[in-house]
């Protein structure tokens, strides 16, 4: 089984790249299953129900969401309404929606979990006790365990996968915007990337406008962020799974323009 991972897409070119290519992509790879982070699809950050449902007619499986989850006020509906977009599990209990989903494909059943770091974002429940209690909530009714870790540093993540290696059969980052070379089977099966990266205007800072950065960071006031236009890149990774055995047998990155 061959499950698409697509890095968070940012604005108009990114959600444009992906109305144009996914499904494209999705045939050229041969892939079964395939998960997009979008909660930066909005140009405000968020995501509406018109692009998740761009996303989903494109190809998208399921839609993992971040630290914008809530930017935009029709998700809360979205949530509580569509078991196809899940938003980070660490979230107090009262949030809408879920932070897991499984879906049965016929090959496998499929489990993606969402979850949010602490480390330099809002403060959250632990992510690490919050991904155990579902771990113990689904135990018997899924193959296959896929992780979106939407954080912040690397070490956070890294220490994530460590921890859930062999219990899990994919952990990949979100929320960087920047693809990570460090694609790898940790030693107790587990397939793990730091970041998959971004789908967006690759001329720009992390999706925004070069120059409303160097400017924030030059003065040190505070501006109006504005998306990035221009030509989008899109950032992926592909992880071969064995249907049977929950065995990665292949990582491969995507850095298509």
């Amino acid at each position: 089984m061959r499950i698409l991972t697509v890095g968070d897409v940012v604005a108009r070119p990114g959600r444009e790249y992906i109305f144009q290519n996914l499904n494209k992509i999705k045939t050229e790879y041969s892939i079964d299953f395939c998960i997009v982070n979008g909660e930066n699809i909005c140009s405000n950050n968020g995501i509406s129900k018109d692009y998740f449902d761009m996303l989903i007619s494109r190809g998208a499986d399921v839609v993992t969401l971040g630290n914008h989850a809530f930017a935009n006020n029709q998700v809360e509906a979205l949530l509580d309404n569509d078991s196809r977009i899940i938003r980070p599990a660490n979230y107090p209990p009262e949030t809408a929606g879920s932070g897991f989903c499984i879906h049965d494909f016929g090959a496998a059943r499929i489990a993606v979990i969402n979850a949010l770091g602490r480390i330099y974002m809002d403060p959250m429940d632990c992510p690490f006790r919050a991904i155990e209690k579902i771990l113990d909530e689904i135990v018997g009714k899924a193959d296959i365990i896929i992780v979106d870790f939407h954080a912040e540093t690397t070490s956070e993540k890294i220490a994530l996968a460590n921890y859930f290696d062999g219990r899990v059969n994919i952990v990949f980052g979100t929320h960087t915007h920047v693809q990570t070379a460090d694609e790898r089977v940790l030693p107790n099966g587990t397939g793990y990337i730091t970041d998959i990266g971004m789908t967006g205007v690759h001329d720009s800072v992390l999706g925004v406008k070069k120059e409303i950065i160097i400017k924030n960071y030059i003065t040190r006031r505070r501006v109006r962020f504005e998306k990035a236009l221009g030509d989008a890149w899109f950032n992926g990774c592909v992880f071969d799974v064995d249907a049977e055995t929950g065995a990665i047998n292949r990582i491969e990155r995507l850095f298509l323009k």
